[in-house]
């Protein structure tokens, strides 16, 4: 496990997430760092919302994704 993974996994147990979301929120990171083809610890604001907008335009997602990266924003 990457330390950025170990803390954004930790993060979470203390906000009390339960291991559902805490797994899905890793898998939503992962795909969002595939996406640029870069680990998350390289990306920043201006890609979270680009991927949000590709999500929401592209993907015809539902924002409740949305979560998951402004974790991951706060965490790095």
């Amino acid at each position: 496990m990457t330390p950025l993974r170990r803390r954004m996994t930790e993060d979470m147990q203390v906000r009390n997430f339960s291991p559902h979301t805490q797994t899905s929120y890793v898998q939503q990171v992962s795909l969002f760092a595939r996406h640029f083809s870069k680990s998350p610890e390289l990306l920043g604001p201006e890609e979270i919302r680009s991927y949000q907008v590709y999500l929401t335009n592209e993907k015809k997602l539902s924002p409740s994704i949305r979560p998951a990266f402004s974790l991951q924003s706060h965490t790095s």
